[in-house]
């Protein structure tokens, strides 16, 4: 076994908290990484990531390669501790409800190594100074400095880095091949319902401006909330949790929801294959199907279709941008502006004629099977990669 040294993060790196700004200067500039965009990556994605005006951001506030960055501070305590490492040579920042770690001496200390120890539940229990790693509402310069981490040399910090990527690689490979089954999807009904070249428009008639069979209607026509609304009695008869954080952002992505554990207070059922779109800004953009059934945030809305030939309709209605822009017009609310059902579903919409919808269902048909295979290959990954993580980052398994 490689000789393991013990440190306190202090010793070994530099901390620091990020830029804070008023809202006019989100423009065109700098990337930001901000508390929203960590969710479970180990990587930003940084083609979703906002900017900000270069003129709020010193040299010091930049991020280099190899940098980890962990939220400091949100009202949700589940996202506090969660980390990302910037693993490319671009401008970018982060907000001033994160913390920077910058490795001191990559010769000796492996970037990578480190973003995947700290991703670890036995760093985490050391992180909150508590035996079950629960959960913290605000992460200090000095908490994290004063963690205390045994590290192997910089030989088996690589190759167990190395080990653990292979699961990562494949991930994002997987999660490529979904952003492109979502592109053919929004093609296919951007083909059929916004411009209306559906099979068999060159000979069907069109009546004010709509397709003959087809009529102008409202989502409460279609759609309509399967979900029930629990109370904390009855939690106990589900098994899984799914935040609404954690949906991911404009993505049709099948979902295995977490451990009821984290459950909050105002909760909502749904069932396989219901649909959940975000209600709150901003998860306006979060739409998909939900895998196994489970709770969420009453934030969330879980719908389904009232007419089987509409259900994946309803779907690609949803992710559609005017959906997003109609949410966000009707929200209520200052500090976290919400959407409410009864003014949502009064949406106006176009509803197609039965037969297109139900031919529509069945071309998408194989793009969501494979949504869904991809889905859950990726959730038996991170679950293998999270279970072989603990047992690496410890030394009970040699490289």
């Amino acid at each position: 076994m490689s000789e393991w040294k013990r440190y306190k993060l202090n010793e070994i790196a530099s901390l620091s908290n990020g830029i804070n700004f008023d809202k006019s200067a989100y423009t065109s500039g700098v990337k930001l990484i901000g508390v929203a965009d960590f969710k479970d990556r180990v990587y930003p994605d940084y083609g979703s990531l906002q900017e900000v005006d270069s003129k709020v951001v010193r040299n010091g506030d930049y991020l280099e390669k190899g940098d980890i960055v962990f939220v400091r501070s949100n009202g949700n305590k589940e996202l506090v501790g969660r980390c990302m490492m910037i693993d490319r040579d671009i401008p970018v920042t982060f907000s001033g409800f994160c913390i920077k770690l910058h490795l001191i001496d990559k010769n000796k200390f492996e970037p990578a190594y480190f973003n995947y120890l700290f991703r670890t539940r036995e760093f985490k229990k050391v992180m909150t100074g508590t035996a079950v790693g629960a959960n913290i509402q605000n992460l200090s310069q000095s908490r994290l400095g004063n963690c205390e981490i045994n590290v192997p040399n910089i030989e088996t910090q690589r190759e167990l880095a190395i080990i653990i990527s292979r699961y990562d690689s494949l991930i994002e490979n997987y999660q490529k091949q979904i952003k492109l089954l979502e592109e053919s999807a929004q093609r296919l009904y951007k083909e059929w319902f916004i411009d209306l070249r559906f099979p068999g428009h060159e000979n069907t008639k069109f009546v004010d401006g709509i397709p003959e069979g087809w009529k102008k209607g409202i989502l409460d026509d279609i759609a309509y909330e399967s979900g029930e609304k629990i109370d904390k009695s009855n939690r106990d008869k589900y098994e899984n949790y799914l935040p609404i954080d954690c949906l991911p952002k404009h993505s049709l992505t099948y979902l295995t929801p977490a451990d009821i554990s984290l459950a909050e207070s105002s909760l909502v059922s749904f069932e396989e294959d219901d649909i959940l779109f975000g209600a709150m800004r901003p998860y306006f953009h979060k739409v998909c199907f939900a895998q196994s059934k489970g709770l969420t945030r009453s934030t969330c809305f879980v719908l389904n279709s009232k007419e089987k030939e509409y259900r994946e309709f309803l779907l690609m209605l949803l992710f559609d941008d005017n959906s997003v822009k109609h949410a966000t017009s009707i929200s209520v609310g200052t500090t976290m502006p919400y959407t409410r059902w009864k003014e949502f579903k009064l949406m106006n919409i176009i509803i197609p004629a039965k037969d297109i919808a139900l031919s529509f269902s069945q071309n998408l048909f194989r793009i969501i099977k494979a949504l869904k295979n991809l889905s859950s290959q990726i959730h038996l990954l991170t679950e293998s990669r999270d279970r072989l993580l603990p047992k690496l980052m410890s030394g009970e398994i040699e490289v």
